[in-house]
């Protein structure tokens, strides 16, 4: 049965934004993409699409209309995470949303851990907020890493799944941003986080980053030359 149609309000920076993008590479679903000017977003989206005037945002199904004039019968969603979810069980054979609800549970513990024990310190860093330090970024690793099962490929088995994609937007950015010295943090601070990667401990965390970092899906919705400029522009060069 066919599904109805997905027009899909992102932008190329955003960490969020690219959770969705991944996870309709995974299942190939066929979607409108419309770019939303993070320092300049239109008139028309709040109210038409989303009130919070975030990204990532969906309008699913109503009739084929363009990205600006998105219809009312359209069903809004946003929130990546949701947005995730949903098109894992809009094509439930992709395997992004585990069947079994143990996994299925495992992922969604996952997030969590990485939603706020990674991610809130990824922001303080690059924001050079001073609890947003090289030790918190490795507390974060260290959590992540607590998780990973042993001789798997990702988060909870060897299926890549809803775990993985909330991960891997957020990585790749400050891989980028550390390696490219954009950011308000200290130069130190930097050097000290990624000579901590560097320990052997981190050996199976290294392993499944490059895993996600190999990924299609992802490879194909990064696009770092966008996001070391709007970060650069937004937070300017390391201490």
């Amino acid at each position: 049965m066919p599904h109805e149609q997905i027009t899909l309000y992102t932008a190329k920076a955003c960490p969020y934004a690219q959770r969705t993008e991944i996870a309709l590479a995974e299942v190939g679903a066929p979607f409108k993409r419309y770019e939303i000017d993070l320092g300049n977003k239109p008139e028309w989206y709040a109210p038409k699409v989303n009130p919070a005037s975030k990204v990532p945002a969906i309008a699913y199904g109503g009739p084929d209309v363009s990205p600006e004039n998105a219809s009312p019968e359209s069903i809004k969603l946003a929130e990546s995470l949701i947005l995730v979810e949903f098109i894992g069980d809009l094509y439930p054979s992709s395997g992004i949303v585990p069947a079994d609800p143990v996994l299925r549970a495992q992922a969604r513990f996952f997030i969590e851990v990485v939603s706020t024990k990674f991610s809130p310190n990824f922001m303080k860093f690059i924001s050079g907020n001073p609890e947003g330090t090289h030790a918190a970024l490795l507390a974060g690793v260290d959590a992540i890493q607590d998780l990973l099962p042993d001789g798997v490929k990702y988060a909870v088995n060897d299926q890549y799944t809803i775990a993985d994609i909330a991960l891997a937007p957020f990585w790749a950015r400050l891989n980028v941003l550390v390696q490219k010295g954009i950011g308000a943090y200290k130069d130190e601070e930097k050097k000290k986080f990624l000579k901590g990667l560097e320990d052997p401990k981190y050996a199976k965390f290294n392993a499944y980053i490059q895993r996600l970092l190999a990924r299609q899906s992802f490879k194909s919705t990064f696009h770092e030359d966008v996001v070391a400029e709007v970060f650069s522009s937004k937070f300017g060069l390391a201490k």
